[in-house]
Order: structure tokens, then C-alpha cells, then sequence
């Protein structure tokens, strides 16, 4: 994917500026995260006790499970920006899970460009609102403004 300057970045705030790829949720994920974050909830990680003790039917993924792929569907989705040196997460303004993602279910993401902030400091700011779509739900997973900061290469100064 080619990089994109800053210009074109800047004019793209309020706009949808990309929707990832579907990604299934598997068992394998759920179980993986939870052994990653010492959360082994029945809920997420016993098949069986969930199909008869849940109103889900089955295991559900962690919402941070699903909040945590937004990484790798950017990553699939949006073009980095020209002269960036590495990405960092800053945080959410807002975030809820509204929606649980059922083991099998299959997610994506849709990114709206909110705001950019160019700093002194050479870090670019965005802020994306984004949704993680369930496919063949009409309620998302989850809805939140996430926070990135961009380090710019800088132009070596002259004497």
C-alpha cells in the first residue's frame, strides 16, 4: 500500500477512509487471549458451559479481544502516512462494546477520520471513529474514537 502525504491526510478529515477486510473470530483466538491475559471466563473459553449457562449459545471472544484487532485490520486497510517512522496508540476518547462477537463470527472495521492534530514535537495525531461490524448483525460490536500518534521523519536542519 502506498504511503499518503500529510495533505491528502488532512483532507480526508470527516470522511469514511476505509472499511477492513472480514476476519473470522475463532475458538483458537479466544483461547489464545485468554491465556495472554489470565481471563479464562467460562463465557469465553467453555463451549459447552456457555451453550447451556449463557443467553449466547456458545463462547463469546473478549471485548478486548475484538477492540485489540484494530491494530492488524489498520494495518490491512489504511496506507501509512509518508515519512512516518513508527505508529503508537494514545488512547480512546470514548469506547463501548455493544454487541457480543460469537466464536466463529466474523468482524470488521470501518474507520471515519474525525481529526488530525500536527504537533511541533513531528508526532501527527488522528483521531478515527471507528466500528467494528459483526457480519449479518445490525448492532456493531463496538464503536469508540481511538487515538493514534504518527512519528515524522524530520528534515535534517542546515547550518
Amino acid at each position: 500500500m502506498e504511503p499518503i502525504s500529510l495533505d491528502v491526510l488532512l483532507a480526508s478529515v470527516g470522511k469514511e477512509v476505509g472499511v477492513s477486510p472480514w476476519r473470522e473470530v475463532t475458538q483458537t483466538m479466544i483461547d489464545q487471549f485468554a491465556d495472554a491475559t489470565d481471563d479464562h471466563q467460562f463465557i469465553h473459553c467453555d463451549p459447552e458451559r456457555a451453550r447451556l449457562e449463557t443467553p449466547f449459545g456458545g463462547t463469546i471472544a473478549h471485548g478486548f479481544l475484538s477492540l485489540s484487532l484494530l491494530s492488524a485490520m489498520t494495518f490491512e486497510t489504511m496506507p501509512p502516512l509518508e515519512k512516518g517512522k513508527m505508529g503508537v496508540n494514545h488512547g480512546f476518547d470514548s469506547l463501548r462494546f455493544l454487541a457480543p462477537v460469537k466464536t466463529g463470527a466474523r468482524i470488521r472495521t470501518r474507520f471515519v477520520l474525525a481529526d488530525v492534530k500536527v504537533r511541533p514535537s513531528g508526532w501527527v495525531q488522528t483521531a478515527h471513529d471507528v466500528t467494528i461490524e459483526i457480519e449479518g448483525s445490525k448492532k456493531p460490536a463496538l464503536t469508540a474514537r481511538w487515538l493514534t500518534l504518527t512519528l515524522i521523519e524530520r528534515e535534517p536542519e542546515t547550518a
